[in-house]
């Protein structure tokens, strides 16, 4: 990965949201490899998993605080002597601020609200980088996605995650704070779980195959996706926190690969990688799913110097094999 390694890392301290999650794990992982000074993880573990970060609980430069980002002296306490925040703590999934409108937005909103005023009074930080999302393009109809040019919101999670980006340009303005929303689309990897009620496509497919069961695709599977290996957004993480010092204001960029893959090349995908040959079984088409997305990643180069290196059928091979590792 072609991103900065242990001579930019060393004497540089990081705080992790959500470390324990999906996202969040691997970008812990990948600053606790290349030898940051601390990476401090702050989690309350309602959809984290502490099993993601154990085989860091004992390294002298890696420190675990639980704790909820809907408080804000635990927020206040997370970001002390900390340089740079990666903010990953977030209820995902549209399904479940369908069904949960109101602790997606306190989660969502008031965390994130929190996390902006203990990074705007720190004295020690020097840049924020927050987990946006696809989302809040909305209905928007332009293909690829282009920062600027959103539609209007289609879900709950889609409303909080557009209020981020909100919050983000107002704190700029205001508060002369700046920060960075990455805008991600459809991130699928390692440590992703399929083991929930919300579990994205991606984990749930590879557990169909795995176990030779039918995926249920909701819809006809004509709608597409830019599927995004974790391993880019890790790049885009460590990229817009230590390389973006001369760049000031709120910026929200797109972090993706800038490929189509409807649901049903996807599944011929993952059977030709597992060798199964299972028909998935069709259920009508999800609330406030969003028909394609595709990115336009152009921002992203120019802002943090970012090139997707592994495509969508690589991460599909890589994800495969670590679920099949992990479940033999």
């Amino acid at each position: 990965m072609e991103i900065p390694q242990t001579s930019l890392l060393k004497g540089k301290s990081f705080l992790i949201t959500g470390g324990a999650g999906f996202i969040g794990s691997n970008i812990v992982k990948y600053l606790l490899e290349q030898g940051a000074e601390l990476v401090r993880v702050f989690d309350n573990l309602s959809t984290g998993c502490i099993e993601n970060i154990e085989p860091f609980r004992d390294l002298p430069n890696f420190e675990f605080l639980q704790g909820d980002i809907r408080d804000l002296n635990s927020c206040i306490k997370a970001v002390e002597g900390v340089q740079y925040i990666s903010h990953q703590a977030a209820l995902g999934s549209v399904p479940r601020s369908i069904k949960d409108p109101i602790n997606t937005n306190a989660v969502n909103i008031i965390g994130h609200l929190n996390m902006l005023i203990s990074a705007k009074e720190s004295h020690s930080l020097k840049r924020m980088v927050y987990a946006a999302s696809s989302s809040s393009f909305g209905d928007s109809t332009i293909s690829p996605k282009v920062e600027g040019q959103e539609g209007s919101p289609l879900s709950p999670y889609a409303v909080t995650k557009k209020v981020n980006e909100m919050y983000g340009d107002v704190f700029s303005k205001v508060y002369d704070f700046n920060c960075i929303g990455l805008r991600y689309f459809n991130v699928f990897g390692p440590n992703q779980s399929a083991e929930n009620d919300y579990a994205a496509v991606i984990p749930l497919f590879m557990k169909a195959a795995i176990s030779k069961t039918p995926p249920t695709i909701f819809g006809d599977g004509s709608q597409s996706r830019d599927f995004t290996f974790v391993e880019n957004v890790v790049q885009a993480n460590i990229k817009a926190m230590i390389n973006t010092e001369n760049l000031t204001g709120h910026h929200v960029i797109n972090i993706a690969v800038g490929e189509q893959t409807s649901l049903n090349e996807l599944w011929l995908l993952i059977q030709k990688i597992s060798n199964t040959k299972l028909s998935p079984a069709y259920a009508n088409r999800r609330a406030g799913d969003v028909m394609h997305s595709l990115a336009s990643i152009a921002n992203a180069k120019e802002l943090i110097n970012y090139y997707p290196e592994v495509r969508a059928e690589e991460g599909i091979k890589r994800t495969y094999d670590w679920f099949l590792a992990k479940n033999p």
